[in-house]
C-alpha cells in the first residue's frame, strides 16, 4: 500500500511515519511538510508544500491511504481562525483532493468528544471535519478519537500535570475509560486499522482504541 501523510512533524505524526516504515505492507510512505524532515528511507519521498496552495502538488495526491494527523493548541495557532485554518481548512482541502484522485482510504486524527454540535470550539470544529470527511465518502474512512495523548518529552505543563492525575486516578479504579495514550501506541493502531477494518465508515472511541 502507499499511504500518504499531513501531520507528519507531530507528535503522533512522526510515530507514525516511523511505523509505517517499518510495517512491510506499506510500500511507500510519502509525506507533506512544510520543509525537508532530514528523513531517509528507501520507502520515503517528501513532497515540500504550501498547504494555502494544495492545489500545486495535488498530482502528488495519490495512493491507497492517507493519514491526516494535521493539529495544532490554540495556544500555539494563537487565534481561533489560524487554529481553523491549520485544523479543519488544510485536511478538508487535501481530503477533497484525494477523493478527486481515487484515494480509496482515509485515517483521521479527531478528539474525544468531538462534535459538530458541541458548544465547545475544538470539539465542533473536530465535528465538523469529521462530517465532512464522512460526506465526502471515501470507501473506507476511519476516524480515531483518543483522550489525552501522552508525547515524549513533552513540554506542556498542563498535559504533564493532566496526564499523571489520570494515571492516578486510573490505577486506582475511577475514570478508567480515560487512560492517557502514548502517541506510539495511537501511531500502531492507526497503520493497522486500514489493513483488518472493512470499507465503510468506522469511529473508533477512546475505550476501544487500546483493543484494537
Amino acid at each position: 500500500m502507499k499511504a500518504l501523510i499531513i501531520g507528519a512533524t507531530g507528535a503522533t505524526g512522526k510515530d507514525l511515519v516511523k511505523v509505517l516504515l517499518e510495517d512491510k505492507d506499506y510500500t511507500a510512505v510519502v509525506l507533506f511538510v512544510r520543509r525537508a524532515s532530514g528523513l531517509k528511507h528507501p520507502k520515503l519521498s517528501e513532497i515540500i508544500t504550501n498547504f494555502d496552495q494544495l492545489e500545486a502538488v495535488s498530482d502528488h495526491i495519490k495512493g491507497d491511504v492517507w493519514f491526516s494527523c494535521l493539529g495544532t493548541t490554540l495556544k500555539t495557532a494563537g487565534t481561533k481562525e489560524k487554529q481553523w485554518q491549520i485544523d479543519y481548512e488544510i485536511p478538508a482541502r487535501f481530503a477533497a483532493i484525494a477523493k478527486q484522485n481515487g484515494v480509496r482510504s482515509t485515517v483521521l486524527l479527531s478528539a474525544y468528544g468531538a462534535a459538530a454540535s458541541s458548544k465547545v470550539f475544538y470539539s465542533r470544529m473536530k465535528g465538523q471535519l469529521e462530517d465532512l470527511m464522512t460526506g465526502l465518502a471515501f470507501d473506507q474512512l476511519i476516524i480515531f478519537k483518543p483522550g489525552l495523548l501522552l508525547r515524549k518529552d513533552s513540554d506542556r505543563v498542563a498535559e504533564r500535570m493532566m496526564a499523571g492525575m489520570l494515571k492516578f486516578l486510573n490505577a486506582v479504579g475511577i475514570i478508567r475509560k480515560f487512560k492517557p495514550m502514548p502517541t506510539d501506541v495511537l501511531a500502531g493502531k492507526m497503520a493497522k486499522a486500514p489493513k483488518v477494518l472493512g470499507d465503510g465508515k468506522h469511529v473508533i472511541e477512546l475505550e476501544k482504541i487500546f483493543s484494537m
